[in-house]
């Protein structure tokens, strides 16, 4: 059988971003983010308490990506589990990043001990999952991490055959993550590595036997 492919999300699943975008708002926009009401009515200014607009959530978004991800750090045991996966299986990540921050990406992933191909996105992941398919071969066992239930149900509307984890590494997203287990749209879900590594494994094991 041919070696495994795993394509997984970078931003709550490898680095911490959430929170790090949290701080910098804070510090240097006088925004508040409040996680518990939703990322979209979460961002609030702090001086009026009137909400972001959501075209202005997504310029801060990309200037977080063009001048701060030096300060993202690592999940706990992420790149323990990618260099154990990268023993059975070939890895990539696919993020939703605009075209132009892909070798960003893939720098800052380095310097902190992922040395992945990198994909960029944006929107849905379905569609760029199954172009990677294409790209590496889609008759080989393939397996999907990300920190978000649309992509989840993406993936499952294009490629039902890919073994879907759900996977949220920041512990103040996490309660208030929908699951897309609960909708059938992935496999499990699981929040930590040191947990999320045997069941992949498991699964690869599986498919190899």
């Amino acid at each position: 059988m041919k070696r495994p492919l795993v394509i997984t999300d970078c931003d709550e699943v490898l680095l911490f971003m959430v929170n790090h975008f949290r701080d910098w708002l804070g510090e240097e926009h006088g925004v508040d983010m409040t996680l518990a009401q939703g990322f979209e009515n979460a961002l609030r200014y702090r001086e009026t308490g009137e909400p972001v607009e959501r075209e202005e959530i997504w310029k801060l978004l990309g200037g977080f990506f063009d001048t701060e991800m030096h300060r993202q750090d690592l999940i706990p045991g992420a790149d323990e589990a990618i260099g154990a996966l990268s023993e059975k299986a070939d890895v990539v990540v696919l993020t939703n990043l605009q075209d132009h921050r892909r070798e960003n990406r893939t720098q800052q992933l380095k310097k902190l001990g992922i040395d992945l191909q990198v994909y960029t996105n944006q929107g849905p992941k379905g569609p760029a999952l199954q172009k990677i398919l294409d790209e590496h071969g889609a008759d080989r066992p393939a397996f999907f991490i990300d920190d978000l239930a649309i992509h989840h149900g993406s993936v499952a509307g294009v490629a039902p055959q890919v073994t879907r984890l759900h996977f949220v590494g920041e512990p103040d997203v996490a309660p208030h993550a929908t699951c897309a287990y609960t909708a059938g749209d992935a496999h499990a879900r699981i929040d930590a590595w040191d947990e999320a590594l045997p069941w992949l494994m498991k699964q690869i094991e599986g498919d190899d036997a």
